[in-house]
């Protein structure tokens, strides 16, 4: 596994640093699919914080903690990793394709599938914002000083409208009639 690890306003230790990359290398027992991981360790005041973001087969797990040391943020932002990887674990084994044995079974067998509880979307985070009517070339300044990914804005004639950042590095508007 490919593991990055960066403090922010704190002096970097060896022995912080060689903690980190231990703790988050048993994470690999429980999932082997782990291809990268990025670590972020910071201190503001006297609070610690501790920032793992993993990639596992195409899938990004976070975890973040706040402590009074780096010790004790890393084992919780483990912890609250571990759990994540057991239930995305979990949730392969349940929609693994079945074998050829397993479709004979089927036929004899009746399986409740109520019984599987699927995990319904949520919303998480939710930001609330005022708009001034802009124009898109402004639009595309303000996009160009935030780090968003987009901006919705409303333009002279109050119409809404969306401006977001593409992968090859311009920007796309999204302008519903």
């Amino acid at each position: 596994m490919n593991l990055n690890i960066t403090f922010r306003h704190v002096d970097p230790s060896e022995t912080t640093k060689d903690y980190a990359a231990e703790k988050i290398g048993r994470l690999k027992r429980y999932f082997d699919g782990l291809v990268e991981g990025n670590v972020v360790l910071s201190q503001e005041k006297i609070r610690h914080l501790a920032e793992v973001t993993l990639i596992a087969n195409g899938v990004r797990l976070n975890a973040k903690d706040e402590t009074v040391d780096f010790h004790t943020a890393i084992d919780n932002v483990v912890d609250k990793l571990e759990r994540q990887l057991k239930r995305y674990k979990e949730k392969l084994k349940r929609h693994k394709p079945l074998r050829n044995r397993e479709r004979r079974g089927l036929q004899e067998t009746v399986y409740a599938y109520e019984s599987f509880e699927e995990e319904t979307p949520r919303v998480i985070q939710t930001e609330h914002y005022t708009t001034h009517p802009l124009t898109v070339d402004e639009a595309v300044m303000e996009m160009d000083l935030t780090d968003r990914p987009f901006l919705v804005f409303t333009d002279v004639d109050e119409k809404v409208k969306v401006v977001y950042r593409r992968e090859d590095g311009n920007y796309g508007l999204i302008d519903p009639e």
